[in-house]
């Protein structure tokens, strides 16, 4: 499975208005549950916030990767939000968080999961993809700057 599989166009949230954890985690999946149509708002708070208790999904260089499983949905889904203010999210070097990807996933994914947030670790290793989707003006370039960096992930393999 590939990035652009999970994070199609319509589930990346630009701009998004909240600035602590929280806001962004109903914001992101309010943004969610509109686009699918599904009502599984309380499901998949529960599963984020349950991954979160164990450590800050925060990582280094405003970066977040919250993600949870639950029975709730049926496949792999994920939220990208983007951040121009920066969140206050507990990351794990103490600065704010400019990019939110969301991974949320049916228990019986759970391998699948783990390979899309290996995906999204090793692309944002490279400076390059960060800056690109900060630097991006709307969803669709945000979802350009994913497909040409699998495109040259693709080749390369």
């Amino acid at each position: 499975m590939l990035l652009s599989e999970v994070f199609l166009p319509e589930f990346i949230k630009y701009d998004l208005k909240g600035t602590t954890k929280d806001e962004i985690f109903e914001e992101m999946v309010d943004h969610f549950c509109r686009i699918t149509q599904k009502n599984v708002k309380k499901d998949i708070l529960a599963a984020l916030y349950e991954r979160e208790a164990l450590m800050s999904t925060g990582v280094l260089h405003g970066i977040a990767m919250p993600h949870g499983k639950t029975a709730a949905i049926d496949g792999i889904f994920g939220v990208l939000g983007v951040s121009r203010h920066g969140i206050n999210y507990d990351a794990m070097d103490g600065k704010p968080v400019y990019l939110i990807f969301m991974i949320i996933a049916p228990p019986v994914k759970a391998e699948t999961h783990l390979h899309i947030l290996q995906l999204v670790a090793k692309f944002m290793r490279k400076p390059s993809f960060y800056n690109g989707i900060i630097n991006a003006q709307n969803e669709k370039e945000v979802y350009e700057v994913i497909k040409s960096y699998e495109d040259q992930f693709l080749h390369c393999a």
